[in-house]
């Protein structure tokens, strides 16, 4: 699943198609969808001199004939009234309209209506309704999506809205890979149910057409999951590159700002992260905190050996070479500045909240049973100073999560320690915690303590001792994963939607494609080290 590679041939057939001057013209989404897949020296190799904001050009009244207009929008009704405004008084020599996601009849008739002058030149969909942030994890960059789980508070129309959404940006996936998936969904969930019933409906129903793609030896497979059924994972610190970064900095569209964590040069408030630009970035996203320090030492020393061979130009012939690899060497400083800069921030958080002695309580807490001794240290954690409110909130919540049913009394004592310690974070927030995620609304077996086979595998990691006490605990994901490879997905509580299905799929038999195993495998290992990314 090459989801970068998909939105770059978009973009690329955008740009490259049409000759001359151009101006790229984007919404409040697709900048970000751009943005992260393609760098502004990218875009200047394609002629593009100018970007604006499609709101922005509605705004301004100076003609610019000379351009060739390239319009990248959702195909949603305030782009579509922007650009019949725009239409109806064009600033620019010719219109190319890419919409990334399936059209409406409706809204094409409205556009070749406003369209009097005759400047639109082509009008298509190009199916790149996701930001693709490396080539296995995408967003829809939705905000506040955790209101949903509460059904009284949210208007309707807004949660429709928000599975529209949702469908759009699935459609727009499975589209832009030429594949249509078979659809399970959380048994428990009526969101993951809703989102799956129209998913399956406009793929096999509506637009049946559009998804008819040569039949493969494995049909993909879309779980639509709910996050009530792995309240955990989120819950747990992590201790690989990019989850640390995403969990203790944030990223934001490839992104890291760093101007509220300290004083930076003006080059180091906002740095970039790609594994497709950054090789550094790309070899240890997955890796553990511990080795990114000795790589990084490593990249510091490879840096320094190659700065050192700088200083000593003495002809014309070492003048010239270092012109031609002073743009890689401009681009090595930069690397190494950056994830110098990261890594020294993120030990200073560590440090600052004793995130690994947290840590530690958090992986005992998720992994292992024994609730006396998991009482005690969460207590003692509540009591430290250096713990930070947010991080006894965590350590709570994880504690009722694993015991809710055990000991009432001894939950109620760390409710109201932590309303005494931490008093901005009410005891009321763990027990909605419990209420939306708790044992009697999750599917599956959170903590592997309902099936036998799962208490066997928990005692027999117990018994050989884990290598890393910080990267012990493995998301729900993973082992649904396992489950694909078994065929026993209903054992997870995901349920087969009626809709997607043919008879030699809804067998529930065991996946041997060597291709389908081997993604497989990969995203497991992916699901393991990025579990806060996802």
């Amino acid at each position: 699943m090459v989801l970068i590679t998909a939105v770059r041939d978009y973009i690329n057939r955008m740009l490259q198609d049409i000759s001359g001057m151009k101006v790229l013209i984007l919404d409040s989404h697709t900048v970000s969808i751009v943005s992260v897949v393609y760098s502004q020296s990218d875009l200047l190799q394609k002629e593009v001199f100018l970007v604006e904001l499609v709101d922005s050009i509605s705004m301004s009244k100076e003609p610019m004939s000379h351009l060739k207009a390239i319009y990248f929008l959702r195909p949603i009704s305030e782009n579509i009234q922007l650009m019949r405004r725009q239409l109806a008084n064009p600033r620019f020599g010719e219109y190319h309209l890419f919409f990334s996601n399936m059209l409406r009849d409706t809204q094409l008739h409205n556009l070749a209506d406003s369209d009097e002058h005759e400047v639109v030149q082509q009008v298509q969909e190009f199916y790149a309704d996701f930001v693709a942030v490396d080539p296995y994890h995408f967003s829809l960059n939705m905000a506040s999506n955790h209101q949903y789980m509460l059904p009284a508070v949210v208007d309707p129309s807004g949660l429709q809205h928000f599975c529209e959404r949702v469908v759009d940006g699935i459609a727009a996936i499975f589209l832009s890979l030429k594949r249509r998936p078979v659809i399970r969904y959380s048994r428990v969930s009526d969101i993951a149910k809703r989102i799956a019933q129209e998913a399956a409906k406009l793929m096999y129903q509506q637009e049946s057409g559009l998804f008819d793609f040569r039949r493969t030896e494995v049909s993909p497979l879309l779980l639509i999951v709910d996050r009530r059924d792995d309240p955990v994972t989120p819950l747990l610190n992590q201790w690989t590159y990019q989850a640390m970064l995403h969990e203790l900095m944030g990223i934001q569209d490839n992104k890291v700002d760093l101007r509220n964590i300290g004083k930076f040069s003006k080059d180091q408030q906002e740095v970039v992260l790609s594994s497709e630009q950054d090789a550094f970035f790309k070899a240890n996203m997955y890796e553990n905190f511990g080795d990114i320090g000795m790589n990084i030492k490593k990249m510091v020393d490879d840096f320094q050996q190659v700065a050192k061979s700088n200083q000593n130009i003495q002809t014309i012939e070492d003048m010239a070479k270092f012109v031609d690899n002073y743009p890689e060497y401009r681009k090595m400083h930069g690397n190494v500045s950056k994830h110098v800069t990261l890594v020294t921030e993120m030990s200073k958080i560590v440090e600052e909240r004793k995130l690994m002695l947290v840590s530690q309580t958090e992986q005992e807490l998720a992994c292992n049973g024994g609730q006396g001794a998991a009482f005690e240290a969460v207590t003692n954690l509540l009591n430290n100073e250096s713990v930070s409110d947010v991080d006894r909130l965590r350590l709570v919540m994880l504690y009722a999560l694993r015991y809710e049913k055990d000991s009432p009394v001894q939950l109620m004592q760390l409710f109201n320690k932590l309303a005494s310690r931490s008093p901005k974070y009410k005891p009321g927030l763990v027990q909605f915690l419990l209420k939306q995620a708790g044992v009697e609304k999750r599917a599956g077996d959170l903590f592997g303590n309902r099936d036998f086979l799962n208490i066997a595998r928990n005692m027999a990691r117990g018994l050989k001792g884990v290598e890393n006490v910080y990267t012990q605990h493995q998301p729900l994901v993973f082992q649904t994963m396992e489950s694909i490879v078994k065929g026993t997905l209903e054992r997870c509580g995901l349920s087969l939607c009626w809709k997607s299905f043919s008879a030699n799929q809804a067998s529930g038999g065991v996946l041997n494609s060597k291709r389908f195993l081997k993604d497989l495998e990969e995203a497991q290992r992916i699901a393991r080290t990025s579990a806060s990314v996802v």
